[in-house]
Formats: structure tokens, C-alpha cells, sequence
């Protein structure tokens, strides 16, 4: 019996249990059956929770690269790997076999080499979602190089604080990229970010958007030339199990950034793993996950996991609202998608919208579709399981971070029953834990705690890059011996999990622990309300008081605000107790969210409290000017 796949809920046990007994034995067999390797591991498994080291797949030596491309050419050469759909609907969409993707990855590689960079390298990767970025990342794997993405949108000094963070010896970006009716400079946003830095010696450059630009002599070099005179075979570096793959970074609640490095075998089993199970991908299925391959979802499931699963996947330039509320709906119909992985903050985004949207396309290909970056709200959860799945499509409500480098706890689809804002169980090989406040775990059902993780997994980061004591004291010192995931959680009756929020998104009001997230579904609830978010600010008789910070639907922005603050303390009241009302409730247009659609509560937090300094570095977010209209209509 294959334990790659899981093939029912008698099977998921089976799989989990042995997984629990042998976990040493269970993540053998899966590195084992399903890749290939230069030469297999001495151990499975070398760790020291209490001192935040991990090795996985020791002294086993692999290249991701040849799993992900040169092993699928015999059988699926001609099938098709990514299929690239342009921000302008009008741009043919290109279909790139897995033939052509090697001859592309080759090049990319003999030029990366050409131009000096070797083993080691950090490379710092800023380009729009096309081809080139995919394509770059994997050139980066193949030569053992670092990829450092970075997401292209960020500031100039976000983007310098990254490469000089990493020492990136190169720079790969293009002439500008297309977000929906924008056009963004990102050559000049690298010029001007450069002017900060000292190890950067190359930037190279891809012609997208044939806008003037600037580019520096000695050190500017426009990509196609090199490529065109680049060699279409390349012979890939033989890595270690351990060997850096990317740094990748995070918000860091200091505001400074967190690198977090991703090894190469740990990770190349644990992303496949779980896309072939989570996502139930089939051998002729089109998979499509809308994130950014700037953020750790797109590096697991949109490059990596699907690619190391010989599948079809997506790469989307656009945005959800271009050119019209409809776009995601016609590119399901239009190449067919069988799994469609997005985020709550779109979901909400398309469901404030008027139902034609979906309606006037055929979603019928759709098997899977998932939810990942932050809870879902209950709301958001019927309405995309109603006008999306149509009622036949499980929804998996993905929990992971970052950190994680893939899915930790999931439903399985057609085998894990769902329950909406549940993210149900966790897969084979995770073991989640819940524990108090005294760092004792919780035995039980019907229990909330601190959520940890008690065993390592093959896909965890291994260290943040150039700060292993931040990496131990952010995620193994409050419960040693075990990774602590910041969130919070509960585990129901039959043992699912829901993510309640950050561990510090607990409010203690007149010496009750309220937890952020409930309130917030009750206020969503409300048919004047899009989305929320509920921080404590001190108190001079309860300690702490709840202030919500509430984005209203356009339909209740003509009405009665006084009436609208008082209806939605009624309905909190109703749904939580009065102890979970609001003392202080400001409408907003929006919420200052990362790109992955995580709310930064410390920002609000601070906000809240009026103190308006040290808010990190805003320019990272998604929408950064919001911070100031927040600050601005303070009560």
C-alpha cells in the first residue's frame, strides 16, 4: 500500500496513526516511493526542539529540479506544465509543455552560471507573475543558487532591506509588470532601492510592459539576449537534503522582516505531499492557486508542489476586479480548472459583488476549491461553497504559515467532512498540540489553547537567515520542546481544529478572555458588514476594552450610523454576551492587511491605543495608505 495518497477516511486514520507511532518510518517511505534521489538519506530525521535544530533526509543528496521537471519528460513531455494567463484578457494565454520548460529552466541556469553566479548565491527575484518568474526560481534551485522572492509591489526600501538582509549577489526583474488597469515601474522601484545597497553586482531585466527605462551600464543587462545564446541543457547541481533552497520573508512583529530559509529535500517531499493530497490532484487536472509566487502559498502551490506532482498549473498576471468582477469566474471556465485555491479577502471582495459575475460562466470543471492565508469567515464559507462549489465542491480550509513551508491541518477532499471555519484535521505526519497557559498540554476535546506542534515535519524552516537565536526565541521558547505557532485555537467534539486568531489577538475584558475571532464572525453576520477586526485597548475600570475597526457593505453606508453601532453591539451581545461589546467602533474603507491577506492587528493595536509610533514598515503592505485614513477617523 502506497502511503502517498490517502484514499479514505479509514485510510487518512490508518495513514495519521502510523504517523503518530513511526513517524521516522512514515516520512521514509514517502521520500522513498515517490522521488528520485542522487543517493538516499543515512537517517530520516536528526532534531533538538529545545535548541531549534532540525535536519531531515541526512547526507541524501537531490536536486528539485530534476523531481519537478527532468523526470516527468519521458511520459509528460508534451503536457502541458504552466499554463501562463496575462493581466489583459485580449493576451493569448500561453501554454508551456514540460519539453519547453526544461529548454527555459536550462537557459535560465546557463545564464544565471554565466554571469557568475554560483552554489550559494542569493538571488533576489522581482517580477510580475509570468513565466520568467517561475522559470527564475527554478533556474535558482537547479544551480543550487538561493532564491529570494520578492513580492512586486513592495517599496524600494523594502525590497533593499530584503536583498541586504540575504547579501544578494543579483537581482532578477523586469521592465514593469501589469495589475489590472496599473502599470508599475519596477525597474525604477530596483534602481531606486539599490542606491541602498553594496552586494548586488547584476540586475537583469525582462522586457514585459516595453516601457523606457533606465539601464546602468556595467551592471543593467536585458535578459533575452543572454537566453538566446544560452545553451538548452544544463546539468543540475547535486545538493545536499540540507542544503539552503530560498529564503523567503515575513512580517516580523518588531516591524524588521523575518527571512525564513526553506531547505531543499524536507521541503521538496512535505510541498508534494501535500498537494497531492489536499488538492486530490488527478493526472489530467488544471490546478489553480491565485496567489503570488512572492509568498510562500505560490512557492508551494503554484511551483513546487504541483510541478514535483507532474500537474497542470496556473500563473495569473491579473487581478480578481480586471477588467471586471468576473475575471476569476472566466478564467475558471475558459481552461477548465478542476482546483481552485484563493484567499478569504477575495472571496469577501467577490461576494460584496452582484451574483451575475458567477453566474454567466460555466464552473462545472471545479472539483476542489480552497481557502488559505487566514480564517475564513462563516459568511464567506457558505457563499463560496453555494455560488462557487455549487454545494459539489469540498472546500479545503487550509491552516500553515510561512514557517511551516506547506499545509499542516486540512480537510481531505470527498474523505474529511467539512464544517465551515474549521480547518478540520490535521494531515499524516503533523502533530498539533494544545496547551495552557502553565505550558501543560491539553488533553480532551472541547478544549482552546496555545496550538503547537510537538514533532517536526520535513517541510518546517530550518532557521531565520543570519539570526538563529530569533528563530529559537520567536518559535521554540514559550512551550520548549515544541514549535509554537503564535495562533490560538480550539478543538471541537469530534476533534477539528479552528484557528482562533494569534495567540496576542486574546483580550482579557474585566478578567474575561475573549478571543477576537467569534466576535468578529458575529459582527460579519450582520448584513451591513463586509469584514472586521476587534483589537483591546486599555481600560481604566475593565483593563481592556474591545475597539472594531468595520468595513460596512455599500448598502449600509447610507444608513444611520448611530443605529448601525447600537444593532451591532445588539448582535455581538446576542452571539458572544455582553462582555464582548464594543466600547469603541470606527467605520473604515479598509483594513491595513500583508498581500496574503493578513490583518496587521499590531498596527491597529497601536492605532487603538493612540500611539501612533514605531508601526514597522508600512510600505509592505497591501493597501499602506489606509493606515493614515484609520489614524485620521480615530474616536
Amino acid at each position: 500500500m502506497s502511503y502517498y495518497r490517502v484514499a479514505s477516511l479509514e485510510q487518512y486514520f490508518k495513514h495519521y496513526n502510523k504517523s503518530l507511532r513511526e513517524p521516522r518510518k512514515f516520512w521514509d517511505r514517502i521520500a522513498d516511493e515517490n522521488f528520485t534521489w542522487y543517493q538516499k538519506w543515512d537517517k530520516v530525521v536528526e532534531f533538538d526542539m529545545q535548541e531549534a535544530e532540525i535536519k531531515w533526509y541526512l547526507n541524501a543528496k537531490v536536486n528539485i529540479t530534476k523531481n519537478c521537471i527532468d523526470r516527468h519528460l519521458a511520459k509528460r513531455g508534451e503536457k502541458t506544465a504552466i499554463i501562463f494567463e496575462p493581466n489583459n484578457p485580449d493576451e493569448d494565454a500561453q501554454h508551456i509543455t514540460y519539453n519547453e520548460l526544461y529548454e527555459r529552466v536550462c537557459k535560465m541556469a546557463n545564464v544565471l552560471r554565466s554571469q557568475g553566479i554560483k552554489k550559494g548565491d542569493r538571488v533576489c527575484v522581482y517580477l510580475p507573475m509570468i513565466p520568467e518568474l517561475a522559470i527564475t526560481v527554478l533556474a535558482c534551485a537547479r544551480i543550487g543558487a538561493i532564491h529570494s522572492v520578492v513580492f512586486a509591489g513592495f517599496s524600494a526600501s523594502a525590497v533593499a532591506s530584503r536583498i541586504n538582509d540575504s547579501g544578494c549577489k543579483m537581482v532578477v526583474t523586469s521592465d514593469g509588470g501589469f495589475r489590472g488597469n496599473k502599470t508599475i515601474d519596477l525597474k525604477g522601484i530596483i534602481d531606486e532601492a539599490l542606491q541602498k545597497c553594496d552586494t548586488v553586482e547584476d540586475v537583469l531585466v525582462v522586457k514585459r510592459t516595453n516601457a523606457e527605462i533606465n539601464m546602468q551600464e556595467g551592471r543593467d543587462k536585458w535578459l533575452q539576449p543572454l537566453l538566446d545564446e544560452a545553451m538548452d541543457t544544463n546539468v543540475a547541481e547535486i545538493m545536499d537534503a540540507e542544503d539552503p533552497l530560498f529564503i523567503l520573508y515575513t512580517s516580523g512583529s518588531t516591524g524588521k522582516p523575518k527571512g525564513m530559509l526553506h531547505t531543499t529535500a524536507g521541503y521538496m517531499v512535505y510541498s508534494a505531499y501535500t498537494f497531492k493530497n489536499i488538492f486530490a490532484y488527478e493526472e489530467n487536472d488544471v490546478y489553480w492557486c491565485t496567489a503570488d509566487i512572492g509568498w510562500i502559498t505560490g512557492h508551494s502551490y503554484i511551483v513546487y508542489g504541483p510541478l514535483l506532482n507532474g500537474g497542470t498549473t496556473v500563473l495569473f498576471e491579473g487581478i480578481p476586479s480586471y477588467p471586471d468582477f468576473g475575471r476569476f469566474w472566466e478564467v475558471v471556465d475558459k481552461h477548465k480548472v478542476t482546483q481552485f485555491y484563493t484567499a478569504p479577502t477575495a472571496i469577501r471582495a467577490l461576494a460584496k459583488e452582484n451574483l451575475e459575475w458567477v453566474d454567466k460562466y460555466d464552473l462545472s470543471s471545479l472539483k476542489v476549491i480552497g481557502s488559505v492565508g487566514e480564517p475564513i469567515n462563516e459568511e464567506a464559507w457558505h457563499w463560496y461553497n453555494d455560488h462557487v462549489g455549487k454545494k459539489k465542491s469540498p472546500i479545503v480550509d487550509t491552516w500553515w504559515q510561512t514557517e511551516t513551508g506547506g499545509i499542516m491541518i486540512s480537510p481531505l477532499p470527498f474523505i474529511t467532512p467539512t464544517k465551515p471555519t474549521y480547518a478540520t484535521l490535521p494531515l499524516p505526519g503533523v502533530q498539533p498540540v494544545l496547551m495552557d497557559d502553565r505550558r501543560n498540554e491539553i488533553e480532551g476535546n472541547q478544549v482552546v489553547g496555545s496550538l503547537c506542534i510537538k514533532f517536526p515535519w520535513p517541510g518546517m524552516a530550518r532557521t531565520i537567515w543570519g539570526d538563529h537565536q530569533r528563530f529559537k526565541d520567536t518559535y521554540f521558547t514559550a512551550f520548549p520542546g515544541k514549535y509554537f505557532t503564535g495562533d490560538g485555537a480550539l478543538r471541537d467534539e469530534v476533534g477539528y481544529y479552528r484557528i482562533t486568531g494569534r495567540v496576542d489577538d486574546v483580550v482579557i475584558v474585566s478578567g474575561h478572555n475573549l478571543g477576537t475571532a467569534p466576535i468578529e464572525d458575529a459582527i460579519n453576520e450582520h448584513p451591513a458588514v463586509a469584514e472586521s477586526a476587534i483589537v483591546g485597548f486599555p481600560h481604566d475600570v475593565k483593563g481592556n476594552a474591545l475597539y472594531g475597526f468595520i468595513i460596512l457593505k455599500e448598502s449600509g453606508e447610507g444608513r444611520d450610523r448611530d443605529n448601525l453601532i447600537r444593532e451591532i453591539n445588539e448582535h455581538v451581545s446576542s452571539h458572544i454576551g455582553p462582555i464582548a461589546k464594543l466600547d469603541k467602533i470606527q467605520f473604515v474603507s479598509g483594513l491595513p492587511k500583508t498581500r496574503s491577506g493578513k490583518i496587521m492587528r499590531r498596527i491597529l493595536r497601536k492605532i487603538a491605543e493612540g500611539d501612533y509610533s514605531n508601526f514597522g514598515d508600512t510600505s509592505t503592505l497591501l493597501n499602506p495608505e489606509i493606515v493614515e485614513e484609520i489614524k485620521e477617523g480615530r474616536i
